[in-house]
């Protein structure tokens, strides 16, 4: 999907959206994205002119990812890109919005790899990294649930390796055993022989370092193996929580859930209620949410050059105050990371993912 315009001077300021908007897991990015934009164009836009969005799907592929980028990068009306979801994707497009004569600042709402960190001066992100996902599920599984010995299945990707590593380097450190690590490709038809051999050798609950199908394959699997161990999951699993029965007591790690208690969330959540009737934002459209507006309160402040605002982000939090948005306070460091923000566990309770623990 791509929509664009040229726009002259005078005429709306164009913000870059990319995701994996022909996916279900893109589709709450694209929706709080634009309840953000026609929130702050009620309100007059910024500086007396509207804000547009300009959509490219890049079907969570780096390839695609790639020319996604060299699109809104060649569009002058792009002062900054929301984007990309995925790790992969965003690794990939970062090179290309980091180069060249006019560089645009690219801010993720959900990249978690840690070779995101530090890759280029105009790479941000707003949630943890990975180097906080995996030790705060393994603390989770080692104190709260009592674990002892876990298996893993992650996917053959960034993210996954990324996870897989930091939970498993964590639970170690904490006297865990990971059985077993093995790994899947999207193709992957069955994960029978992993989860078999689990059971063989004893494990105490399985940690999937996946995305949502994979993680869907394996709890399928589990039933029909008859296995109960508890599971637990990173956020690209989020949206599980709709599979009710199925994923009825998972964990799963998240920078945000939508119960998340102050004024601010509370509002945006029944904001976003009102927009998408029946539906909440998961963590990649609360980011999403907090990036529009901060990006907002950035041209407001700097103008639309693309440099200006870059160099307003890299200030947020260090020199400019910090901005308190929906997912909570977003400060950047020198790596465009959010050192400060948490990680929360969730537990899947009758098709919601409802706060277990903050940490």
């Amino acid at each position: 999907m791509w929509i664009a315009a040229c726009s002259p001077p005078s005429g709306p300021l164009a913000i870059g959206l990319a995701g994996p908007f022909s996916q279900p897991r893109g589709a709450s990015m694209l929706q709080a994205a634009r309840l953000a934009v026609n929130q702050i164009n009620a309100k007059g836009g910024v500086r007396g002119r509207s804000l547009e969005l300009r959509v490219a799907d890049d079907s969570g592929s780096e390839d695609a990812a790639v020319r996604v980028a060299e699109r809104l990068y060649a569009d002058p009306s792009v002062v900054a890109v929301v984007g990309h979801l995925t790790s992969g994707s965003s690794i990939a497009a970062a090179r290309v919005y980091g180069s060249g004569a006019s560089p645009v600042a690219m801010i993720s709402p959900s990249a978690s790899s840690p070779d995101l960190s530090g890759i280029s001066p105009y790479v941000f992100r707003v949630c943890p990294s990975d180097v906080q996902h995996g030790p705060h599920l393994a603390r989770f599984a080692w104190e709260t649930l009592g674990v002892r010995r876990v298996g893993i299945i992650y996917i053959n990707n960034d993210y996954g390796r990324g996870v897989r590593s930091t939970f498993a380097a964590e639970f170690a450190r904490l006297g865990g055993a990971v059985v077993e690590a093995d790994p899947y490709v999207p193709g992957t038809s069955s994960l029978e022989p992993y989860l078999s051999r689990m059971r063989r050798d004893g494990v105490d609950a399985l940690f999937l370092a996946a995305e949502r199908p994979g993680a869907e394959l394996a709890l399928r699997e589990m039933r029909s193996l008859g296995l109960k161990w508890p599971v637990l999951g990173g956020d690209a699993v989020t949206g599980i929580e709709a599979d009710g029965a199925l994923a009825q007591g998972m964990r799963v790690s998240s920078a945000y859930l939508p119960d998340r208690r102050d004024e601010r969330n509370a509002a945006f959540v029944a904001d976003y209620a009102r927009a998408f009737p029946g539906q909440r934002p998961d963590h990649r459209g609360a980011g999403t949410y907090d990036i529009v507006q901060l990006l907002a309160r950035a041209i407001a402040a700097a103008g639309p050059d693309r440099r200006a605002v870059r160099d307003y982000l890299a200030r947020v939090g260090r020199g400019t105050p910090p901005y308190d948005g929906v997912t909570g306070t977003i400060a950047f460091d020198a790596n465009g990371d959010v050192p400060g923000k948490t990680v929360v566990i969730g537990q899947v309770q009758d098709g919601r993912l409802v706060t277990q623990a903050e940490q």
